[in-house]
């Protein structure tokens, strides 16, 4: 007689689990938690390809001596009472995936650097039963500085777990049809409540201009999304820019940049300007603090009078829509 009951049955299926992977957030506004969260990700060969003893010195030496104090008060300025705002959004958008495709996977949500790491949603997964695991980085557009570093963290996770499941990893989503609509609707909505300006911005996260240079498809895949976005919205050539925000060191980034548009703009006539970040899956300090707040009062500052941050798609019904297409599609 068999002993394969339906439950039984159902074990012996390959499991499918997801790892929904973003970049991570302090534990904490204080300089001591983002002096352990900046050497994590500052030490992060694809962040900062320098030679690794000279990294090491300016690394603990300079940085993280001055940058953590000024770092942890630029976090209070978005901290909520829930904490992070990008570890927060996320937590949502694990719980609208899970109650989404809950008959189907396991879901389990990590961070690149900080909690909860890479490491602890694997062993989630494997303690569920998964044989297979797909991860999908928050990452819109593909860098060998994100995608490639969370892949570099799941490999080495899974190397120290001894455990082999099949792996399939979502390298970018920058065109699906369902993401650009999602954006084209946020800012559709966003000027049917409020007045449009005269320009819109699109603000992507920078990389360092050499990166591209040696081969990274990020700055393409960037005019690619932001340019269906456009198409989508039916807005002419001179209605939209593409720009580059959170440049760090002194090598050239990725231009045009952000700030520096932003400055320039009302001597050329341009005073009502809307922004969004396309990159962004969850709000966090680049669009909270660096853009709504920095990057706002520059615009102001030099003349300009209107200023709208359009907020990331977060937890939008559209945008679980748009991950779950993305996901559906890669499970079967």
């Amino acid at each position: 007689m068999s002993n394969d009951t339906p439950q039984n049955q159902q074990n012996s299926k390959d499991k499918t689990g997801i790892l929904l992977v973003n970049l991570g957030s302090p534990d904490s506004p204080t300089p001591s938690a983002l002096r352990r969260y900046l050497a994590e990700f500052l030490w992060d060969p694809r962040i900062v390809d320098a030679p690794r003893w000279l990294w090491w010195l300016v690394l603990h030496l300079v940085i993280l001596r001055i940058r953590p104090s000024r770092s942890a008060r630029a976090y209070a300025r978005v901290w909520t009472d829930e904490g992070s705002p990008l570890i927060t959004i996320s937590k949502k958008q694990l719980a609208a995936i899970r109650a989404r495709l809950q008959d189907q996977v396991s879901v389990e949500l990590a961070m690149r650097y900080g909690s909860p790491s890479v490491r602890s949603g694997l062993e989630n997964l494997r303690a569920s039963g998964v044989t297979r695991v797909l991860v999908l980085p928050m990452y819109p557009q593909y860098s060998h500085t994100t995608t490639a570093s969370v892949s570099d963290a799941v490999s080495a996770s899974l190397q120290a777990m001894q455990w082999s499941p099949q792996l399939d990893t979502i390298n970018d989503y920058h065109r699906h049809p369902a993401y650009i609509r999602a954006l084209a609707d946020s800012i559709r909505h966003n000027w049917s409540v409020n007045p449009r300006g005269q320009l819109l911005l699109f603000s992507f996260h920078g990389i360092p201009q050499r990166y591209v240079d040696n081969g990274d498809p990020y700055y393409d895949q960037c005019q690619t999304t932001a340019r269906l976005i456009a198409t989508e919205l039916a807005l002419e050539d001179d209605e939209w820019k593409l720009v580059f925000q959170s440049r760090f060191g002194r090598e050239p980034w990725l231009q045009p940049y952000c700030d520096k548009t932003l400055e320039a703009l009302p001597s050329q006539g341009i005073t009502r300007v809307d922004i969004i970040s396309p990159g962004f899956s969850a709000d966090c300090l680049e669009t909270l603090e660096e853009i709504d707040m920095e990057n706002h009062e520059i615009f102001i500052e030099a003349g300009g009078e209107q200023f709208q941050y359009i907020a990331a798609l977060n937890d939008k019904v559209e945008h679980i829509d748009a991950l779950c297409d993305i996901l559906t599609g890669h499970l079967s």
